[in-house]
């Protein structure tokens, strides 16, 4: 009902603008033809003045010119004009009055635009002609309203009856697949069809079902996947306390036992503390951090850091970072991601190896490279060993907590930069980029 009455009142607002125009053009048209004729009869000598007078009224097939000639005592002379009207105001623009017209018809009470002239011997010469044309405009703007206005409301009516029912209907499907995913069929999606409006709403509630299946398959694995992961660090824990207690014979070989055991607690303290630290990034309370960084600056500190390790395991460690490129982030952050690749580069590269750590620039794109020579990830892992906790069969003998790589997206995620494996193109080892936009230094 609003929309048909809004529709409504757009008609008569164009109808208005149509009508309200089209009038002043009309009676601005009249003014000007009853002036001119004023004029030219007010300039004319007396006897012709009437001869013309006579002529211009006897031209009048439609009956709607008018015209008088009053001497000084306000008594007609000639014209069709009964009598003076009152408020008559002479040399003035033209004005709606009320005459009485007097001709071979009868006499006649019509509205007309006049104009007045006093002439050189007080005599008044009033040129007029009847609005009724007007009247005729706003008659025939009265019926297209009434032909048209009608109909095309009814049209709107049922139109807009239609469009309602259809999107109500639509509304209801969406309510019955809404309600099915609350009560846990979270597989269950929206029907991407029914028009731009609805496909679209569609697509972005479908988007965010999948992304929150994924982080609810994520959550569901992540309990499973805490405790396998810290049961075997606890129980050595117990296992240890338990032996130093039985077999212990003196205060060396107790605090050797609490050693072990005290070790064992710091693996699990390490994963929580590496668990609460993704999910500090996932939330992004780190964003109060950036600021521009040197992605070179921090990929030589990065590869300092690494070098003398690399060097002790035997494996060569080359870096390289000349050219000076800026990015937007936490250099924190980014710090531990790099670092992070770097780490499972040596950690998984043996002896007489060769790992690079580079920064390149290709476009406008800036990309950290970390490349290694180790044993690499099988296609199949590629896309699981982002996970957290996942470590494949082949890292099951080294130290580690499977969180690096987790925490790496998370960073990667929370900078709004791309992260991605592949092998590497001499078919031994593994390929880490993380590719920046790059974004110009500011100048103080």
């Amino acid at each position: 009902m609003v929309a048909i009455g809004a529709f409504a009142i757009c008609v008569f607002l164009i109808i208005a603008f149509i009508y309200w125009p089209t009038s002043r053009y009309v009676t601005a048209s009249v003014d000007r033809l009853i002036i001119d004729r004023a004029n030219t009869f007010s300039s004319l000598p007396p006897q012709q003045r009437h001869q013309a007078l006579q002529q211009h009224l006897d031209g009048d097939p439609r009956r709607v010119k008018l015209g008088g000639l009053f001497d000084a005592h306000g008594n007609r002379v000639i014209g069709n004009i009964e009598s003076l009207p009152r408020n008559l105001q002479p040399d003035t623009p033209p004005q709606q009055l009320s005459v009485v017209r007097i001709d071979a018809a009868g006499r006649e009470q019509q509205l007309a635009r006049v104009v007045a002239r006093k002439l050189d011997d007080g005599a008044i010469l009033l040129i007029g002609r009847n609005t009724d044309e007007l009247s005729e405009i706003g008659s025939t703007i009265e019926r297209a309203v009434a032909w048209g206005l009608i109909p095309a409301l009814c049209l709107g009516s049922l139109f807009g009856a239609f469009l309602s029912i259809r999107t109500q209907q639509r509304l209801d499907q969406y309510n019955r697949q809404i309600q099915r995913i609350v009560a846990g069929e979270l597989r269950e999606r929206l029907p991407e069809e029914g028009g731009a409006p609805f496909t679209e709403l569609a697509r972005l509630i479908n988007a965010m079902l999948d992304e929150m299946e994924e982080l609810l398959r994520s959550v569901a694995g992540v309990g499973d996947d805490i405790a396998h992961d810290l049961r075997t660090p606890l129980t050595n824990v117990r296992m240890t306390l338990e032996s130093g207690r039985h077999k212990a014979k003196t205060l060396d070989e107790l605090k050797e036992a609490v050693d072990r055991a005290i070790g064992g607690l710091d693996q699990s303290l390490t994963m929580v503390t590496a668990l609460l630290r993704i999910t500090e990034i996932e939330h992004s309370r780190r964003l109060e951090g950036f600021r521009e960084v040197d992605l070179a600056e921090l990929v030589r500190d990065v590869g300092e850091l690494y070098e003398p390790m690399a060097k002790d395991k035997g494996v060569t460690l080359v870096v390289e970072a000349k050219e000076k490129m800026v990015v937007q982030g936490d250099r924190d952050l980014l710090f531990e991601a790099i670092a992070n690749l770097v780490d499972n580069a040596v950690k998984f590269t043996p002896e007489c190896g060769h790992i690079e750590l580079k920064l390149c620039c290709i476009g406008e794109k800036s990309i950290v490279h970390v490349s290694d020579t180790g044993r690499g990830i099988a296609p199949s892992e590629r896309d699981l060993v982002t996970r957290r906790f996942y470590r494949s069969d082949k890292s099951r003998g080294e130290p580690g907590l499977g969180l690096g790589l987790s925490l790496v997206v998370a960073i990667a995620k929370l900078h709004g930069v791309q992260f991605g494996l592949s092998p590497a193109p001499t078919g031994r080892g593994c390929v880490a980029e993380i590719v920046f936009e790059r974004v110009p230094p500011q100048v103080s």
